[in-house]
């Protein structure tokens, strides 16, 4: 979960489903007739039989993907992107040649894997039978034995939604908080049975699937050489790593492109590009439905000033762009955005992003108000409009990098 915005309901879920196959992967897997139910466990949420007698391994580094300096490795599940749009260009690429000893070790993953959904679907429905007011109460021990049990199936992505949902658990206050709860519990339900059904899904989509359950992949496709402007650089962190993500534009393509980045706790990534900036590189798409991340292949140059901007839309666009990618991915917090031509302005305690020409505006999360930021922003604009680029997600817009309205550079705001 990112600081971006309000969840899609649960009723809504199911209707961000792109087609029949994914909107069935969401469908409630019950207990069979005469299933015994798992054991309770203190608050309500119960540890199946089989968790019972097996004492769980502590999560590994990393979130149990390998630690790299550069962009060319998987990325714990982050921020949203925006749609992709090369799959024709996916589809003409060659598949690569895997050994047998490389496709038994794959099968081998998928079991543990699939076995560690279907323990997180009893999980989560012993979680509704005892009532999630009382998940609150059992404190963090029970999440992180959770956790602890979809690290030792290989499945990462699970993991660190399970440490969310406890996290959002423990914090929750107010007559809201069982409500997002639920609403979490139901993407992660949608999650693991998008998992155990992914034989019936669309490609693209299963890659998706793979992608955020945890499993790694490596860019695939044609490669992509152009003038990529830097549009943002931002690093987020937790006990386990550092990631550093950076935003791209391409000047001759139009495509907007994700970099990753890790570093190990209190050491910063290798890769750096300043904002602002436009570099001649060469960025290889990784699998998935909607998938933004490139990999960097190939540099031609060093960064060089640029007078580059990329194009705007309106905030109602914005809406529709985002509303557009939860058809590829239901899980994305956010998609990256252009606006064009809009206002910073005071919403009672909080700001929003008016657009200049409409009746329309858009919230800035809570988490950017108190950053300095958003004040840079503010004294860039002085009552005018602005484009500025970020991230738009249910909780509102990020703002990560603003350019006045007439001649100027890049203003970073992250």
């Amino acid at each position: 979960m990112t600081d971006q915005g309000v969840r899609r309901t649960v009723t809504q879920v199911p209707a961000q489903a792109g087609d029949a196959a994914s909107d069935s992967a969401g469908e409630l897997a019950p207990c069979g007739p005469g299933e015994p139910s798992p054991g309770t466990a203190e608050g309500g949420v119960s540890a199946p039989a089989s968790a019972a007698s097996d004492a769980p391994s502590q999560p590994v580094p990393g979130r149990g993907a390998p630690l790299l300096g550069t962009a060319g490795e998987p990325v714990p599940d982050g921020p949203g992107e925006p749609s992709s749009d090369e799959p024709e260009a996916a589809a003409l690429a060659s598949p690569p040649t895997v050994s047998p000893a490389a496709r038994r070790r794959a099968e081998r993953r998928a079991e543990r894997v699939t076995a560690g959904a279907a323990e997180l679907e009893r999980r989560l429905a012993d979680l509704l039978r005892g009532g999630l007011i009382s998940a609150g109460q059992s404190g963090p021990a029970l999440w992180e034995e959770t956790a602890a049990r979809m690290v030792d199936a290989q499945a990462p992505g699970l993991a660190n939604r399970v440490r969310d949902l406890g996290a959002l658990a423990s914090a929750g206050v107010g007559a809201g908080a069982p409500v997002r709860l639920l609403e979490e519990c139901a993407l992660l339900h949608l999650l693991a049975q998008a998992w155990l059904r992914r034989d019936r899904l669309p490609e693209p989509l299963a890659a998706t699937v793979r992608s955020r359950v945890g499993l790694t992949a490596s860019p695939e496709g044609p490669a992509i050489r152009d003038d990529w402007l830097v549009l943002a650089q931002y690093d987020t962190s937790d006990s386990r790593l550092i990631t550093r993500r950076i935003w791209l534009h391409g000047t001759v393509s139009g495509r907007t492109a994700l970099l990753l980045s890790y570093g190990a706790p209190g050491r910063a990534p290798d890769l750096t590009l300043p904002a602002g900036l436009a570099v001649d590189a060469e960025l290889t798409p990784y699998p998935g439905a909607g998938q933004p991340r490139r990999a960097l292949t190939g540099r031609f140059g060093a960064p060089a000033p640029t007078t580059v901007r990329p194009p705007g839309t309106t905030t109602s666009g914005a809406l529709a762009r985002y509303g557009a990618a939860l058809r590829d991915d239901p899980w994305r917090e956010s998609v990256p955005v252009t606006l064009d031509r809009v206002v910073p302005v005071p919403d009672g305690d909080g700001w929003q992003l008016a657009d200049a020409d409409e009746d329309q505006a858009l919230p800035v999360g809570a988490a950017t108000r108190s950053r300095p930021g958003l004040w840079r922003l503010v004294a860039l604009s002085g009552g005018a409009p602005v484009r500025v680029f970020g991230e738009c997600g249910p909780r509102g817009f990020t703002p990560l990098a603003a350019w006045p309205q007439g001649p100027g550079e890049a203003v970073p705001l992250c």
